[in-house]
């Protein structure tokens, strides 16, 4: 409990004013609650710069708002991820599902900005430095840079991770190999000196607002979490119940932040916008947290040396998530400008979408969008909270030796069996499980067998009997085909479930196409047509015109099924990037072509009479279960057991 409470402010005790000009215009409604939040802005701050720009108000006329003058940005981010080790398999799900929405938001022809990052301050990070024998600069600095290995090709060849002299982390990229094909836009680190003073002109408007004060605390710590916990919330011996250690027991003399005060504001305003947080069980946890009452939280440490200082008080470092928050907004900042919030609002704030693991959700929904207001910036739009990932039905853990190694398993089977498996087999928003043997049947049965010989056997087809050239344009193809309307109206549906981040679903929509596609391909059999068409041509010259008439429909069918090939590279390119250029690339197209894709084009008349395809071979090499490998293996090491048996007992006849 506080001993004592003491507030702050660089206006005599009075609580200054928290600028309006930065309340987007979705949060005003929750601004407007707020009696500090409601006086006129500071003229410094709502200037007449191109950032700003007038926009009428329920509460009142002539208030006045930030809003970027540049094309609506959609900003999306992954958590900044903590650098006390290198990244798992937790980090990249949720990063890999970010990149696979921003594609997807790209193929519509939004501004994407996608941020992800390092959270590199706190105590667990100092522990890490030193257990490693390096200072936190150089921990951090080897830490971020395997994430920057991991989400993409980047120059740098080797990177080793030493834990009391035992390798933690080795990785050997050669560029452009073992990586996931992250296509980010920006990539903070907390230990980045605008981050920092992004940091401090936050905190010095929180502490101006008069939601700062300095009191004494003790309670229970989790390192780990970097939380001080509630008893009720821990388990056995106070054990916390995500990292299941002993919490212990702490009393600082920190500055805090009146969490309470924003009790009954979020409150309302959770009600008003339930989509600000999904799924929407989610939501209904929150909404409990809140509930339950808020209670003001510590935002300082003074046993923390690895941080950024308090303004005023060099004594105490911010708290890691005070700090690590705030780099949503420090990350919009482009190189050279004015290091600013105003600036830093101007590029895109409020953020469209947080994604984060279940595990942040409180910090996210709770704590974040409360700083936000007593600052006078915006909330973001959404928090998306998703689940957990275990192994073969187990919680993963180094002590059971069961953890799941990203970079082992891209260089195993490849970014796009990675992205593919976890993007489809687990419904986004609920916990999933990995085990080998279903991840290499899914990837097989609808990468390699679904789609990639889908298109291999068309692509033969092609070149056996037409000299790999389409003799017609795809819309004339498909002219009076109902087949075309099935392929439209999945289309859609893919587009809906990305829109709504059922990305499993859209997967599953796209899958369907394909489905759809061999179903069509076996139905019309076009290589019986060919046949006929080749003995009808050889009885007489009167038969050409049925040789004609089948070779006529033969092409139309393969122009059909070429066509949705293309329509399926261009819908699943946001979940298998690399392989769905392979596609484009077989069709025909170079990879300018491909990379200039929208959504637009999944409309069906992209292929044209004349178009000449590549060379068939398989876009996607099927996988060998090692289980199945070693079966193998072993039936051929009996037969030859038995050949030389019988060689023997044959040469004992003989004799």
């Amino acid at each position: 409990m506080a001993a004592g409470r003491a507030l702050f402010s660089s206006q005599n005790g009075l609580a200054a004013v928290a600028p309006l000009s930065s309340i987007g215009y979705r949060a005003r409604g929750l601004a407007s609650s707020l009696p500090l939040l409601r006086r006129r802005c500071p003229s410094a701050f709502v200037s007449s710069s191109a950032c700003c720009c007038s926009r009428p108000h329920s509460e009142g006329a002539g208030e006045r708002v930030m809003k970027s003058e540049k094309e609506e940005a959609f900003v999306l981010t992954t958590p900044l991820y903590y650098v006390n080790a290198p990244p798992h398999m937790g980090s990249a799900y949720t990063t890999i599902a970010a990149d696979a929405i921003a594609r997807f938001q790209r193929l519509l022809g939004k501004r994407v900005v996608f941020i992800t990052g390092t959270d590199e301050h706190g105590e667990k990070i100092a522990a890490a430095a030193e257990a490693s024998g390096r200072n936190p600069r150089e921990h951090c600095d080897t830490i971020s840079q395997s994430y920057k290995i991991l989400w993409r090709e980047v120059n740098f060849i080797t990177i080793v991770v030493l834990i009391k002299e035992q390798v933690l982390y080795n990785a050997s990229l050669s560029y452009g190999s073992n990586y996931l094909h992250i296509a980010y836009d920006k990539f903070i680190r907390t230990t980045d000196s605008k981050h920092e003073a992004i940091v401090k002109e936050f905190y010095s408007r929180v502490l101006n607002n008069g939601d700062i004060y300095r009191a004494d605390y003790e309670g229970l710590y989790c390192v780990n979490c970097e939380e001080y916990k509630d008893e009720k919330e821990l388990l056995e011996n106070n054990c916390c119940p995500m990292h299941l250690k002993p919490c212990v027991l702490r009393k600082e003399d920190n500055y805090f932040f009146a969490l309470s005060k924003y009790q009954k504001t979020l409150e309302d305003y959770l009600t008003s916008n339930p989509d600000f947080v999904k799924p929407s069980f989610r939501l209904n946890e929150v909404q409990g947290w809140i509930k339950n009452g808020l209670r003001d939280f510590s935002i300082s440490r003074s046993s923390v040396e690895w941080g950024i200082p308090v303004p005023n008080d060099d004594k105490q470092t911010i708290y890691v998530w005070f700090d690590a928050l705030l780099g949503y907004v420090s990350a919009l900042l482009e190189e050279g400008e004015q290091t600013n919030l105003e600036q830093a609002v101007c590029s895109g704030w409020p953020a469209s979408l947080h994604l984060i693991g279940k595990d942040i959700l409180r910090f996210h929904a709770v704590y974040w969008p409360a700083m936000l207001l007593s600052a006078g910036l915006s909330v973001p739009n959404m928090v998306f909270g998703h689940g957990f990932l275990t192994k073969d039905g187990m919680k993963m853990g180094k002590s059971l030796g069961n953890t799941l190694e990203p970079k082992d398993l891209v260089q195993r089977f490849g970014a796009d069996a990675v992205r593919y498996f976890f993007l489809r087999e687990v419904e986004f928003g609920n916990d999933g499980d990995y085990s080998e043997d279903r991840f290499i049947n899914t990837v097989n049965a609808h990468l390699a067998n679904t789609i990639g010989n889908l298109l291999n056997r068309t692509l033969g087809l092609l070149k056996k009997n037409c000299q790999s050239m389409l003799a017609f344009d795809s819309s004339i193809a498909a002219e009076g085909n109902l087949f075309k309307d099935s392929v439209d109206q999945l289309v859609e549906k893919a587009k809906y479930h990305y829109e709504n981040l059922s990305l499993s679903s859209a997967c599953e929509s796209i899958l369907d196409i394909a489905n759809a596609g061999n179903l069509y391909m076996d139905e019309r059999a076009p290589w019986s047509l060919f046949k006929q068409g080749g003995a009808s041509s050889e009885m007489a010259a009167k038969a050409s015109f049925e040789s004609d008439y089948f070779h006529l429909v033969i092409q139309l069918d393969l122009v059909i099924i070429l066509e949705i090939m293309r329509i399926i590279a261009t819908a699943l390119s946001p979940i298998t990037p690399s392989l769905c250029s392979r596609i484009y690339s077989q069709l025909g197209f170079s990879k300018e072509q491909f990379e200039a894709v929208t959504w637009d084009d999944t409309k069906w008349g992209g292929l044209k009479a004349g178009q000449i395809m590549a060379e068939p071979k398989p876009v996607f090499a099927r996988i060998e279960n090692i289980k199945e490998v070693d079966v193998k293996n072993e039936v051929v090491r009996n037969k030859n057991k038995d050949k030389k048996k019988a060689s023997r007992q044959q040469g004992l006849v003989e004799a």
